[in-house]
């Protein structure tokens, strides 16, 4: 990647991959995206821009939400776009990028089920490592990489049974 469009933008949209978890209550919750901190973690030495586009449970995501994820995917000058998102709506996100037009563009989705405060018992550095390769070198077109692998919008399913996801 050496040109000015040859970057990699990274959209922020929430879910478990950056909640925080209140010792007193119990509860999950939201205060800031760990993006910053796992590039650097990870020794992370692509050329990346990470703005923050909303910190939202996937569940709560409207479609203006997704309106907005569409919008800056269009102004984006980039064409490797990564997106962090709730996994429980991402499929739909994911579909509603794909019917948006956004040709010559490599949009990868991912997130975690586990949030990336819980340390090592997070897959959420596996799945962003794995989505930082996949935006790279997969054709133009929107995926979801959870797990170590990536699938095409329209073929992958949560299978909430086991919390992985599968290829349909």
């Amino acid at each position: 990647m050496d040109s000015k469009t040859d970057f990699i933008q990274i959209f922020v949209t929430g879910g478990t991959f950056d909640k925080e978890y209140n010792f007193v209550n119990g509860q999950l919750f939201f205060k800031d995206t760990h993006l910053p901190e796992m590039m650097e973690r990870g020794r992370c030495t692509l050329d990346i821009d990470i703005k923050t586009l909303m910190m939202v449970d996937s569940l709560e995501m409207t479609e203006e939400d997704r309106q907005i994820i569409i919008h800056n995917c269009k102004k984006s000058v980039s064409k490797h776009i990564l997106i962090t998102h709730g996994t429980d709506t991402m499929s739909l996100t994911a579909k509603v990028l794909a019917e948006a037009n956004l040709s010559g563009k490599t949009i990868v989705i991912t997130g975690a089920m586990i949030p990336y405060a819980f340390g090592n018992s997070s897959d959420g550095f596996f799945n962003l490592g794995s989505a930082l390769a996949f935006v790279q070198t997969l054709k133009s077109g929107v995926y979801i990489v959870m797990n170590g692998r990536y699938f095409p919008w329209d073929h992958v399913k949560k299978n909430t049974a086991t919390g992985f996801f599968e290829a349909i």
